[in-house]
């Protein structure tokens, strides 16, 4: 899946995970699964609903639980891409409010630990400038804001 413009210049902050990654965007959190190479579309099932997301591929589930925040499943969709790996666009339901960020893809598990939440906000408030203010470029902004009004969770 291709990067937005925005995160093509800046960079995405992603969390690692047993299976893939995720990461986010002010609108979207995406997810990367790898899959053993040569694994047929059909052998692969993504399942979303408006709380809740199960990921099986060879009848075997990868993950499943209730999503950090609420999406929108007839907006979200999933696509396998060169046999080796699915990728999974979740369309967040609290878009452009406050407190639209994701601090794990499910409610207990995948977390960011407290540094890549703190860069994740910045992206967000980077990308939020950047559509606040179209005519200027955020890509390579720095912010020096401290997040304290943002549940940080402890390392595992």
């Amino acid at each position: 899946m291709p990067l937005s413009h925005f995160d093509e210049r800046s960079g995405i902050v992603s969390v690692d995970t047993p299976w893939g990654r995720w990461w986010q965007t002010v609108s979207e959190v995406l997810i990367e699964v790898n899959i053993p190479e040569g694994t047929p579309g059909k052998q692969c099932k993504v399942s979303i609903s408006p709380n809740h997301i199960e990921c099986r591929v060879l009848d075997k589930t990868i993950f499943k639980g209730d999503t950090y925040k609420t999406v929108h499943p007839e907006e979200s969709t999933w696509t396998v891409e060169e046999r080796k790996k699915i990728v999974i666009l979740l369309e967040k339901a609290e878009k452009f409010e406050n407190q639209n960020h994701w601090v794990g893809l499910l409610k207990d598990d995948y977390l960011a630990n407290p540094l890549q939440q703190n860069e994740m906000l910045k992206k967000l408030d980077l990308e939020k400038f950047q559509m606040e203010h179209p005519g200027f470029d955020f890509s390579g902004a720095e912010l020096s804001k401290t997040y304290d009004n943002h549940p940080v969770l402890p390392d595992p």
